[in-house]
């Protein structure tokens, strides 16, 4: 029986866009993978405050690969959507309309 490895990764220490090669062999696993051919998800931890955890298996070579980060990437995400609507409105051109 083959023995499969485990493999914590931080998506915050991830550059682009949440793509990254298996630390096992180096296939590379996409969240834009919709079939799951690359990867399949074993379990994910949830708490009150949103995703915590996500524990996949890498298809190529069996790792299982324990994806954490989740709550700071959230956080990050919200406070980009914030500053995307300030500049926006910002820029928006002012209608007044003279009765």
């Amino acid at each position: 029986m083959k023995q499969s490895q485990v493999f914590e990764l931080d998506l915050t220490r991830i550059n682009g866009r949440g793509d990254f090669m298996c630390p096992g062999c180096g296939a590379p696993i996409s969240p834009d993978d919709c079939n799951q051919e690359s990867y399949s998800i074993l379990e994910v931890k949830v708490s009150s405050v949103g995703l915590e955890e996500l524990v996949i298996r890498c298809s190529t070579c069996g790792s299982q690969l324990h994806l954490t980060g989740f709550p700071l990437l959230e956080k990050l995400t919200d406070q980009t959507k914030k500053k995307l609507n300030r500049k926006n409105r910002a820029k928006k051109p002012l209608y007044v309309s003279h009765v």
